[in-house]
């Protein structure tokens, strides 16, 4: 099974709980991984269960002898996608650039081509990582 088999068998079910798909990973050993985000709030544990039996309904995993791991992107993960950017809009991140500094302040806009970080626009061909920041109260 390929990743791209993956992403077809889950695609539908990832769009019917409000999600997006961050990352599919299979690893030459066939660890599967699957990375979800919610379009709106945080993902819960019925949507990777969900997830889950949409591929072990679609693959047998007695002939693929997989491992599968659905998961959320968490808070300490880069942002790899643009639903990531979009859904962080107007929260806290940390810009990481080649060649090691970092700008911290709120995300104000993300095109693909640039993300904005309070009034300093940053071509995205000089960012390393985008991360969100995690704040305790």
């Amino acid at each position: 099974m390929t990743k791209e088999q993956i992403i077809e068998a889950v695609a539908a079910a990832v769009e019917e709980r409000g999600c997006f798909l961050v990352e599919v990973t299979v690893s030459k050993d066939n660890d599967i991984e699957v990375v979800i985000e919610k379009k709106e709030g945080v993902v819960d544990w019925e949507d990777c269960a969900a997830l889950d039996k949409v591929v072990h309904e679609a693959f047998d995993q007695d002939v693929e002898d997989y491992a599968l791991t659905v998961s959320s992107a968490g808070l300490d993960r880069p942002f790899k996608v643009e639903g990531q950017f979009l859904k962080a809009i107007g929260t806290g991140v940390d810009v990481w650039l080649k060649g090691g500094k970092k700008v911290k302040g709120t995300l104000k806009a993300y095109t693909g081509e640039t993300v904005t970080v309070d009034e300093t626009e940053i071509p995205m061909s000089t960012v390393n990582s985008v991360r969100p920041v995690i704040e305790f109260k």
